[in-house]
């Protein structure tokens, strides 16, 4: 199976508000989850949101930075499971960022999904990064526009 994830997103804003909303963890919890991130490679951090039985996951990615190139590009592990301690999900998150036409491009690669029992999890992951992003563009632009309230 063997499915990835990618995505791009274009932003009118520099590379490094970009890089804010995905390595600042008060940021990265407006647009995506609670979490316990810092910037560091080798640093192991959770995303914590509800449970979703129907998808055997306990509400907790279990993530480690693998990657950290300042206003470039970041990559962690996205694992998951039922609790316990039991993975069922290990798969690998890659942001890049690049100068573009207005700002900047973000390319998104979430690769990893090589158990059929992780099907759904790529479906609802395919379109939830897309919402998601949606958010933080909401945010930047509010910023932009001197707007908090995003």
């Amino acid at each position: 199976m063997a499915e990835t994830i990618k995505h791009q997103f274009s932003f009118s804003h520099h590379a490094r508000a970009v890089w804010d909303y995905l390595t600042k963890p008060d940021l990265m919890a407006l647009w995506l989850m609670k979490n316990d991130f810092k910037p560091i490679v080798g640093h192991e951090f959770q995303f914590r949101t509800g449970p979703i039985p129907a998808l055997n996951f306990d509400g907790i990615f279990y993530c480690k930075v693998l990657e950290i190139v300042p206003n470039e590009a970041l990559s962690y592990s996205w694992n998951s499971g039922p609790g316990g301690g039991e993975i069922t999900l290990e798969s690998v998150v890659s942001w890049t960022l690049q100068p573009g036409e207005k700002g900047t491009e973000l390319f998104l690669e979430h690769r990893g999904f090589a158990k059929k029992e992780n099907l759904d999890f790529y479906n609802g992951l395919l379109h939830g990064w897309v919402e998601n992003i949606k958010k933080m563009t909401n945010y930047l632009n509010a910023e932009t526009h001197g707007n908090t309230n995003a």
